[in-house]
């Protein structure tokens, strides 16, 4: 049985690596990958690459429920701030996947998602440095580490693109510990 995995993005400056390097490690494994935003229809990255997105974030919450994502990963990017960080049906997609002790993940600004979705409390994570993503992780709860990458129980946080490659690693590896195929 191949792995089912969830990446939300943006709808508008989520950080084209860290959907697309992620994604293309997931696929190499043969798992299937759903991408979905707050809105359905094209996605634009910071740096210029273009989603096609076929399903909001309603469709994703009831999949998740229903369908077994064995991980949801939160990309980063600054239209993570606007989109995603406040978003309570977002948070509710996130608490489900941690409840069935899934993977949860997000890299760069995306971790004060986690943080706001009280996903983070008592846990160590990282993000990409700006004071409003620092003070989402202080109020979340969190030991904020400053690493690239940080994995504690079924979350994984990384800081950002450059991290992506490790980022995808960390997520593979807690998947196969977590969930055997």
């Amino acid at each position: 049985m191949a792995h089912k995995i969830l990446m939300i993005i943006a709808p508008d400056q989520f950080r084209d690596e860290e959907l697309l390097v992620p994604r293309k490690a997931f696929q190499a494994q043969g798992w299937t990958v759903d991408t979905m935003s707050t809105r359905i229809g094209e996605a634009r990255g910071m740096l210029g690459a273009v989603e096609s997105v076929a399903h909001d974030l309603p469709y994703a919450e009831a999949e998740a429920k229903n369908q077994g994502y064995d991980a949801v990963i939160v990309v980063g990017g600054m239209g993570s701030v606007e989109y995603l960080w406040d978003n309570t049906q977002l948070h509710r997609i996130l608490q489900t996947i941690s409840r069935q002790e899934r993977v949860v993940a997000s890299i760069c600004l995306s971790g004060a998602v986690l943080a706001n979705a009280g996903l983070l409390r008592g846990k160590r994570a990282t993000v990409w440095e700006m004071p409003e993503s620092l003070e989402a992780m202080k109020v979340g709860g969190c030991t904020y580490t400053g690493e690239p990458l940080t994995v504690d129980s079924n979350i994984v946080t990384a800081n950002g693109p450059d991290a992506a490659q490790q980022f995808a690693q960390a997520v593979i590896e807690r998947v196969q510990a977590l969930i055997p195929a």
